[in-house]
């Protein structure tokens, strides 16, 4: 289980426990699961997709920004974002 915040400069996005998470990196996507290494990573215009713990699987559109993995707690701080949470 990963607990996960997805941050924009005006609110809180996203707060919860997921399975994954999906994230456009600077120079290739790349999935975080439980027990990923620890990494900090600029993020590029594209999708993040999320799986929540109930198998529902959620996008958010992002501009850019920055992720950090640490100790199965993952934060996402984005520049923009357009929100999909059907797709």
């Amino acid at each position: 289980m990963l607990q996960l915040e997805i941050i924009s400069p005006d609110e809180t996005l996203f707060s919860g426990n997921v399975k994954l998470v999906q994230v456009p990196g600077q120079k290739n996507p790349f999935t975080v699961l439980n027990n990923h290494d620890r990494i900090i990573s600029s993020l590029i215009k594209g999708k993040v997709r999320i799986v929540d713990m109930a198998d529902k699987t959620r996008f958010f559109e992002i501009g850019g920004g920055v992720v950090e993995v640490n100790n199965n707690k993952i934060i996402i701080l984005v520049d923009s974002l357009n929100t999909n949470p059907g797709k």
